[in-house]
């Protein structure tokens, strides 16, 4: 029998004995899932949450006590747009990674005072095969064909791709530049880093309609007055 891969513990403490610590630690593991909230089985749904949320959870508790012993460190999540909103067919990869945010927006306010830095790159597009090779589908229900075909461009998953095709975006060299960039820089107290040409759009987009929908109730509005008036003062 193969061995399995080294629990995260053991990982961290080798790079910590070898390296005398770690100064960032970037959670990137993760893949796509295509498929209505329905027609994702439970063991789909396990091994996305366990690859797209819980690896990072795992790592970051993991790289955590050396980080707040030596009163510096950096957790960069990489996340997504889709982290912002959801969209049809990629509900489980969404409330992966809406996990992932959720739980690294509370870290933060939780190391600050260990000197422990935590951002979350939400990225639009990048020219990579997560969207091709890469991409994952659950089997299609034909009952969600037109809705599929509606949203997706078409009824047939999964589709196919060319070996080694990518899906367009931004180029992976970009984003990695801009993501060092961060990191060297001085804090800005920025928790979310926008990080590829179509994420300002893209999350303007949704928290514009998030907005719109909130506003439906009355009290919201009052309430977002209130807010304004209590940062004015």
């Amino acid at each position: 029998m193969r061995p399995g891969p080294a629990p995260p513990g053991d990982v961290v403490r080798r790079a910590e004995e070898r390296h005398g610590g770690v100064d960032v630690l970037v959670n990137n593991a993760g893949y796509g899932l295509v498929g209505a909230v329905e027609e994702v089985s439970e063991a789909e749904a396990r091994e996305i949450v366990d690859a797209d949320l819980l690896g990072a959870l795992w790592l970051t508790q993991a790289v955590l006590p050396g980080m707040r012993a030596r009163g510096s460190g950096h957790v960069l999540q990489i996340s997504t747009t889709g982290a912002v909103g959801a969209m049809p067919f990629l509900g489980l990869y969404n409330a992966a990674k809406w996990g992932l945010e959720g739980f690294s927006e509370a870290l933060a306010g939780e190391v600050r005072e260990f000197g422990v830095r935590v951002s979350i790159a939400e990225l639009g597009a990048v020219d990579t095969q997560w969207g091709t090779g890469s991409m994952r589908f659950a089997a299609p229900d034909p009952a969600y064909d037109a809705v599929r075909d509606g949203v997706l461009g078409t009824s047939e998953v999964p589709w196919l791709s060319e070996p080694g095709a990518t899906g367009g975006g931004t180029a992976p060299r970009e984003i990695a530049e801009e993501l060092l960039r961060h990191v060297e820089a001085p804090s800005d107290g920025r928790l979310r880093l926008l990080v590829g040409d179509d994420a300002p759009g893209q999350v303007a987009a949704v928290l514009r309609r998030r907005l719109d929908e909130y506003a439906l109730d009355p009290r919201f509005a009052t309430a977002e007055d209130a807010a304004d008036g209590t940062a004015e003062a």
